[in-house]
């Protein structure tokens, strides 16, 4: 039996700064999750990584994440590595986009201490 496809948008690292960005309905890149084009099937998840392919000059390790749609069909991570990433740096959490959004500044889990 096959699985049902989950939605995808195309993640990557912007290879000048190295911050997350996400692929855009152009083509393009943003840093905004909301922004993010959406694959419903498996077909249009092959065109997104096809368009990312050859920009490899602007980023670097495009690849297909899991998202979820909330009630106005917007994208927000499924996975712990996607939220993780939507955070920014986890060493400073007063450096990054954290920084700016004090409801990032929340630790994802509790880490027991190291």
């Amino acid at each position: 039996m096959a699985r049902d496809f989950k939605p995808k948008i195309v993640s990557a690292n912007d290879l000048h700064i190295g911050d997350v960005v996400y692929m855009n309905s152009g083509g393009g890149w943003t840093r905004k999750l909301s922004e993010a084009a959406i694959a419903h099937s498996a077909e249009e998840g092959d065109t997104l990584m096809a368009r990312a392919a050859p920009q490899q000059a602007k980023v670097v390790g495009p690849y297909l994440a899991d998202v979820a749609l909330d009630d106005d069909g917007r994208p927000f991570p499924t996975h712990f590595r996607e939220k993780f990433r939507t955070r920014g740096p986890s060493t400073r959490p007063d450096l990054g986009k954290q920084s700016a959004n004090p409801e990032r500044r929340e630790p994802l889990a509790s880490s027991g201490g190291i």
